[in-house]
Order: structure tokens, then sequence, then C-alpha cells
């Protein structure tokens, strides 16, 4: 929801050592010791690390605070050796190599002589970013995803700046903005909009779909917006080097003039600045001088839902909204975006009128749905699994078992367990049981098929299954609060 204190539009007024672990004395041939002191070594570094990073972000956050419409002129300076050791390690261990071909384990080795070159180069301007190696990912509804995949170094860079500019920017983004930022949630964003929803006269909802956002965001707007607040030009120049570097796909390098690869490090913060300048200063303007009746907005990275309490609010919005977006060389998708009737009364308006229920909508893979409360009195929103998603999740389960069919039947259970429970930690919702139950009951059929496709003379009967299933797939459980009431918690004013 809409709330915090919203700044007016930028684009009208514009904004002016460390101590050294002691050795141990352990004897070289005490194998174990020298584990010992390895490990304890490597803990006080990133220890220590951890602490300079939160050191520095205090320093930006106070900074902000007390000059809070300047641009920050010092920031390169914070991307030190231990900002950069920090970086690494909170890189993901197992993720795939970029061009580079270097893991994580392989730059683990001689870690710190390799961070003090890079910090090196950095510092002197020689740090050169590589393109990012194109990967496509399957979506839900059938397309494919591009990713970026950036080399090793490249997001142990992109990491520690993000690190260092997140204090900055967390001063200045609105509270309806939730994707990808400390503290918040998907849940947080869903919870935000069904409190909305329920507490505000809510009765028409704009389902927005920017097309293909993170590859058509514009550079030159994108520089600007950072340059608002930026006035190191150390930290422009190392955002424009990843931006040109561009991706290597098929062999062939590709230069990049507009977007940013989705998939890396700072992707995320840097689609927060750009809709931040192009699409949540302005609706929170507009909400304040031009809406008539309540107003909700709910934003997650690109996705994002607008709740109006008048059609006539939600039409006049949608229009300003495209001619907004392009100016910024942004554009709406003409088949994902629409206004619909929903809200607490629009059944019985509809059916006041002869219509059918109201339509639904998806956000964050829930499907939001016009219902009533259990004893048939009252509304309720209802939000279920988004059916792509449940089949698209069906659809990588059975391939995962296909391709480790004939591993132990322990392994493949232990397996599965994660996978569910994985699965209850994000959709056990208050009014999703059913689907909860449908997706545990789908893992049960495509085992089961597996486990008897081993043999050709199979023994896999339904009482032995079932033990199996007792054992590995727990039945499902609502884990999450009704909405209101975590929100209420977090946002008590």
């Amino acid at each position: 929801m809409m709330n915090g204190t919203e700044k007016s539009d930028p684009l009208i007024v514009p904004r002016k050592p460390a101590n050294k672990v002691e050795q141990s004395t352990a004897e070289p041939a005490e194998e174990s010791g020298g584990i010992k002191r390895n490990a304890g070594e490597q803990s006080m570094a990133r220890t220590q690390s951890r602490t300079a990073v939160k050191q520095a972000q205090a320093r930006i956050r106070g900074a902000v605070n007390r000059n809070p419409d300047e641009k920050l002129t010092a920031l390169l300076h914070h991307v030190s050796v231990d900002c950069l050791r920090w970086a690494f390690f909170q890189l993901r261990k197992k993720a795939s190599p970029g061009i580079d071909g270097v893991t994580w384990e392989t730059y683990e080795e001689g870690l710190e002589s390799r961070l003090q070159d890079l910090h090196r180069r950095i510092h002197t301007g020689a740090y050169r970013a590589q393109p990012s190696r194109r990967k496509f990912i399957p979506k839900p509804d059938g397309s494919q995803r591009p990713l970026g995949i950036a080399a090793l170094e490249d997001k142990v860079v992109q990491q520690a700046v993000v690190a260092i500019l997140t204090p900055l920017y967390e001063a200045d983004f609105l509270g309806f903005s939730y994707g990808f930022r400390p503290g918040r949630s998907q849940h947080d964003a869903l919870d935000a909009l069904a409190f909305g929803i329920k507490a505000k006269k809510i009765g028409w909802i704009l389902d927005a779909d920017i097309s293909r956002f993170f590859d058509t965001i514009s550079h030159e707007w994108l520089i600007r917006f950072l340059e608002h607040r930026i006035g190191d030009r150390r930290i422009i120049r190392l955002i424009r080097k990843w931006l040109k570097a561009g991706v290597l796909e098929e062999g062939q390098q590709m230069r990049a003039t507009e977007g940013t690869p989705q998939g890396a490090v700072i992707s995320s913060l840097l689609a927060n600045i750009y809709l931040h300048y192009a699409f949540d200063l302005w609706a929170s303007k507009w909400r304040k001088q031009q809406a008539t009746g309540d107003l909700i907005v709910v934003r997650f990275a690109d996705d994002f839902v607008v709740g109006f309490q008048n059609e006539r609010d939600g039409k006049r919005f949608l229009a300003d909204l495209k001619a907004r977006l392009a100016r910024f060389a942004l554009h709406l998708h003409p088949e994902k975006t629409r206004l619909i009737e929903f809200g607490k009364f629009a059944a019985e308006r509809r059916a006041k009128r002869g219509k059918s229920k109201p339509e639904t909508f998806d956000f964050l893979g829930f499907t939001h749905i016009c219902g009533k409360k259990a004893n048939g009195v009252g509304f309720q929103l209802w939000r279920k699994t988004r059916r792509k998603k449940l089949k698209a999740k069906v659809r990588e389960v059975k391939e995962e078992l296909r391709r480790h069919r004939h591993k132990p039947v322990e392994e493949q259970g232990r397996w599965l367990n994660k996978v569910l429970k994985g699965y209850y930690d994000y959709y056990a919702v208050p009014t999703n049981h059913a689907a909860l139950g449908a997706f545990r009951h789908h893992l049960v059929i495509r085992w089961i098929r597996s486990l008897r496709r081993r043999s050709q003379r199979h023994r896999m009967t339904w009482a032995r299954m079932q033990k199996l299933i007792d054992r590995y797939l727990p039945n499902p459980r609502i884990l999450h609060p009704w909405p209101e009431q975590r929100f209420r918690v977090k946002h008590s004013r």
C-alpha cells in the first residue's frame, strides 16, 4: 500500500586497515590443527568483513539523514577489500559460471591476493566488465526468459556496490515498493494488497504488465536517474561499464544499447531506481492531486497492481500511465494489462446488472478471487496458487524424477520432502489449502509412476507406497497468518 513520505518528481525539481588475525602456533604435522586454524581465520575474516560493511552502510545512512536532498560525492572508497570479501561470501557457491568459467570454489583459492588485485583495479580504473553469458529458462506460459550470467568478479563488484548504494536509496524509495528490498518480501506485498482491498473502498483493479521491462530500460534515462543522488563519478562509470558490457550468445558478443541483464546482481536495484523515478513518484503525485476516491498501489519490481474506488479514476490513470511510461521508453503489454471490476461489492454490483462473477487477476504467483467467508456471509479475498505455476512445478518435478529414476528411494524421498516443504513455505496461505493438497497429490502420482518404471515387473504396491508417502511427504497445513494480522503487526501505525 502507499505509505511513507512522498517526494516531488526529481525531473521537475532536481536534487542537489583492519587488524590481522594472529596465526596459530600449531606444528605443520598436525593436520587437524591446521584445518581448525584455517577455518577460524576464514570465520574471523568474514566477521570482520561483515562489520566493515555495516559500518560503511551506517556512515552512508547518516550522511543521507543529515543532508537528505544532496548528492553523495564520496562513495567508491567504501568499496574496500573487506567489502569485496563480504560480497564474495554473499554469492551462491553453486551458481553457474559466466564467460570466464570461474566458479566460486576456484576463486576462493588465493582469495586474498585476488581481492587485493581486484580492489587495485577498481580504484585505478583498470577494472573491465565482461559480457554476461546468455541463458534461457522456460516461463510458465511456455515462452523463455533470457538471463544474463555475469563473470564471478563482476558479481563480486556488483554485490559490493549494491551494499553501498542500498542505504542511500532505501531513504528515498516509497512505502508501496516491495521488490528486492531489505526487510521486505513477496508476502509483505501480498499482505499489503489484500489489506488494502479489504480496508479501502476498492471496486476496480488495474492489473498491469510492463512489456520486456529489463530489456528496454533506457541507459540514458537510468544514468540521469542515478545522477540525481550519486555525485561520485567513479560509481557512475562502474555502472556504465556493466550496462555496456553486453551479452555473449552462441559465441557472439552483442553490445548493449538498452536494457540490463535480468539475473545480474545489480539489476534488481537498478530496476527499482528506474521505476522509482518513472512510476512511483508519479503515481504518488497522481493519487494526491487527481484521484477522486481511494487508491492503493503495490509494486514488486516490475510487477504492480493499482486499486481504485471509481472506474473513472482507473481509466484516467491507465491513460496517463501509458503516456508516462512511454516518456521513459517503457510500454504496457496490451494483452496482459486490463482494468477489471474487483472488490468487496463487485460481485453484488455485477449480479444486479445481470453479469457473471468478477474476473480474477494474478500477482506474485497467486490468483486473486472475489469470494465469501467460510460461513457464506461477508466478502473474503481468496488466493489460490496460479494454475500455470502449479503445472510448471509439477512438470519440473516429473523431469527431475525421470533423470534420477534409479537413485535410491530414500534419496528421492528426501529430495521430494525438500521440494514439498519449499512449496508449502511460499504457498501455504489461508484459502489455499486445496491447491496445496493438489500439488502433493500430483507429486505422489508422479513418484509412484517413476518407481514402477524402474523395472518391468515392479513390486511397488499402494500399500508400500503409502509408507513412503507417510514418511517423506507431509500433509499440507497453513503456515502464513491472515494478511491483515501480519500487516497490522508490521505497520502498527
